[in-house]
């Protein structure tokens, strides 16, 4: 794949992005947590297909201002000046994990600009609260000024023994157990896992994300008209399944295709091959 990135300025913000394959059919990705627009799930697949796909580093990730994320009215803002700064008028948008508050505001806000939406394992009601474990071990681990050493130790490990920090971090990712879920996985798969947190920092963003995922009203659900694609793994141990009910229940022009698949990261393992059907047949049909 061949990535341009570059950082977009108006006034005294930035907001980092990437694009891919300039001039085709362009997707706006928002991508997960611990993300930024050097995301890479699903990428490759898109860029055969056709696809342009424009990936903003949400705020406090990567080289993007922060004080864009002050609400997600302000990050949506950016992305539309984003949108308008390289003459885009209607993309599709494709939502990841924590990136799905940020993409249904930008799709109930910005009909117009959007022709289709698909949430992949995306959050889209109260995801992690101060009462969740998991909540707080992420304001441990992740506050930015410890991300960074939670990131290198991560690298350090995994690149000593990739299977071993896999099984030790699967069941954050499926509910499934480690001696189910194995046969879903390849020594590919690990290798790709490998790579992901290789890229991975938290900045800033993660502690936004924390903050906003409540902040997502039915209204702005109900409100969504475009044709809607909601793919989620029914053994999702990070995103609960309850968010792609919550979303088919409220989209009224929305599918749902629950996975088989391993759990949270629906790029790896078996079943890849039947999502990216479901994916691009609905791509297609609202092009």
């Amino acid at each position: 794949m061949k990535r341009t990135t570059e950082v977009y300025k108006n006034d005294e913000l930035s907001i980092e992005y990437s694009i891919i394959n300039k001039g085709g059919i362009p997707i706006l990705v928002m991508h997960g947590g611990h993300s930024n627009c050097n995301e890479e799930f699903g990428y490759s697949e898109l860029e055969q297909q056709g696809y342009s796909i424009l990936t903003p580093s949400r705020p406090g990730y990567g080289k993007t201002s922060p004080n864009n994320g002050l609400n997600l009215s302000t990050a949506c803002n950016s992305y539309i000046e984003l949108l308008n700064h390289l003459k885009l008028d209607k993309v599709h948008v494709i939502a990841i994990s924590a990136g799905g508050p940020s993409a249904i505001y930008f799709t109930s806000k910005y009909q117009e600009r959007v022709k289709s939406l698909t949430l992949q394992s995306a959050v889209s009601k109260e995801w992690l609260t101060p009462k969740d474990k998991e909540y707080k071990a992420a304001k441990m681990l992740f506050h930015p000024s410890l991300e960074k050493y939670t990131w290198k130790l991560l690298r350090s490990m995994i690149n000593i023994s990739p299977k071993f920090i896999f099984k030790q971090m699967a069941p954050s990712f499926s509910k499934l157990s480690y001696a189910k879920l194995k046969s879903h996985i390849s020594d590919e798969d690990i290798n790709k896992f490998k790579e992901m947190i290789e890229r991975q920092r938290s900045g800033q963003g993660f502690f936004i994300d924390l903050s906003q995922t409540g902040n997502i009203a039915l209204s702005d659900l109900q409100s969504i008209k475009c044709p809607t694609l909601i793919l989620h793994s029914r053994n999702d141990g990070a995103v609960s399944i309850e968010h792609a009910y919550n979303a088919h229940n409220n989209i009224s022009n929305s599918k749902l295709c629950i996975l088989n698949t391993w759990g949270h990261l629906i790029w790896l393992g078996q079943g890849v091959e039947e999502m990216n059907i479901e994916l691009f047949s609905f791509l297609h049909a609202n092009n």
